[in-house]
């Protein structure tokens, strides 16, 4: 029997430029924020009925993402994210041509987000699969630059969408949307038939092959880590600009702090899984928690605007670290062939934490005027995730336990 040949440098490189290509547009979810005005003004629309869109784009992503590994063996690798994309485009069409919030809701929400979702995971799964099968290091360090391509994708659509919705609207501002997600794609696509990407490996395809059951407690574990960190995390991502502002600090320093934030996320995840492939990842994402704690009781103990740039980073950078070294757990624990699987089944913790702290720092804001409970609430998780994290068995026991 011949071995199977194992993906060369320029394979590994194809696909992961593949990833880089359908997750940037796919990642301008982010910048949803950039759309609620003039949402509200073409459509008419409140702020809540807004929230409610972008809200069911995340239930959608995390529908997807589970759905993802079902479909592995219903077709190649180029035909499931082609399917993908295209879907993606046609909810970006359809929201461009929304009369009111059940059309945008179908386009964006349901459209929009459910196929990122199902993409985001083949693709996870695909890069995964190749660096396994090439015996290929830093396995952390890619997954991480993997997780980052969202908000590094938000952070170029955000200007983008400014400048073309001030120049010739909201609605060709979208139809662009649509074709870029269309012409990603098939860029996409094309690459992935050169690097000759799969979802399964060869033997997998023929037959299923049993697999070790997951050991839940681990996997309770790391939800939980996870979700402490990004119910923090996603509140800073989502209310930034309102927090400078609400602890005194002027739009322009808002404005910025949010651009900045954004970034340290991104690079933050990236550096996550960089850590996780030189230390163990219960310690990398205890340190992280630790980082958001920091802040948190920074800006407890001294109220201010600069402080709460600082903190709002910290807290984000915490986020991105545990969020990065969580992509590399995943390998290290369950092994490439259920990355997308467990992958899908962890980011049900991303939305759970979007519908959590996020809604209760507004609502606390509503009531008192300030941030002060929010943060107070962001401390007791991160000392929470400390805990949790510092309970995760270390790479050794993890893969006797797997």
């Amino acid at each position: 029997m011949i071995p199977p040949v194992r993906p060369g440098r320029l394979r590994l490189a194809l696909g992961l430029v593949a990833v880089v290509v359908a997750n940037l547009p796919l990642g301008t979810v982010y910048a949803y924020s950039v759309f609620l005005r003039p949402l509200e003004a073409e459509l008419g629309l409140t702020r809540a009925a807004l929230s409610f869109v972008f809200g069911t784009a995340v239930l959608g992503f995390t529908v997807g993402m589970n759905l993802g590994p079902l479909l592995y063996r219903l077709a190649p690798a180029p035909v499931l994210v082609a399917g993908c994309m295209a879907t993606t485009a046609a909810g970006m069409a359809l929201a461009a041509t929304a009369g009111g919030l059940l059309q945008l809701t179908l386009g964006y929400g349901v459209l929009f987000g459910s196929g990122g979702g199902v993409a985001y995971v083949l693709l996870l799964q695909g890069m995964n699969l190749m660096m396994d099968e090439a015996g290929a290091g830093r396995r952390g360090l890619v997954n991480g630059f993997i997780v980052s391509l969202y908000p590094m994708g938000a952070m170029i659509g955000a200007p983008v969408f400014g400048w073309a919705i001030a120049g010739w609207g909201l609605r060709p501002t979208l139809w662009g949307l649509s074709a870029a997600l269309a012409a990603c794609g098939t860029l996409a696509c094309l690459l992935i038939v050169v690097a000759g990407m799969r979802f399964l490996r060869r033997a997998e395809a023929a037959a299923p092959v049993a697999h070790a059951p997951a050991p839940r407690g681990v996997f309770l574990k790391l939800w939980l880590v996870f979700f402490l960190a990004a119910a923090a995390g996603l509140t800073v991502l989502g209310q930034a600009h309102a927090m400078v502002m609400a602890y005194g600090g002027a739009a322009g320093l808002a404005l910025a702090a949010t651009t900045m934030i954004t970034g340290c996320i991104a690079a933050a995840r990236i550096g996550g899984g960089f850590l996780a492939d030189r230390f163990a990842a219960p310690v990398v994402m205890a340190g992280a928690h630790v980082l958001a704690l920091a802040g948190d009781l920074l800006l407890l103990g001294f109220p201010g605007p600069l402080v709460a740039v600082a903190t709002l980073a910290m807290i984000g950078m915490g986020y991105g670290i545990v969020s990065g070294s969580t992509a590399a757990a995943i390998g290290v624990y369950w092994g490439a062939a259920r990355y997308g699987a467990i992958a899908g089944r962890l980011y049900v913790a991303w939305c759970v934490a979007a519908l959590t702290l996020p809604v209760v720092a507004g609502r606390l804001f509503d009531l008192t005027g300030g941030y002060h409970g929010a943060i107070a609430i962001a401390a007791a998780a991160n000392l929470a995730g400390v805990l949790v994290a510092a309970r995760l068995p270390r790479r050794e026991a993890a893969q006797a336990a797997a």
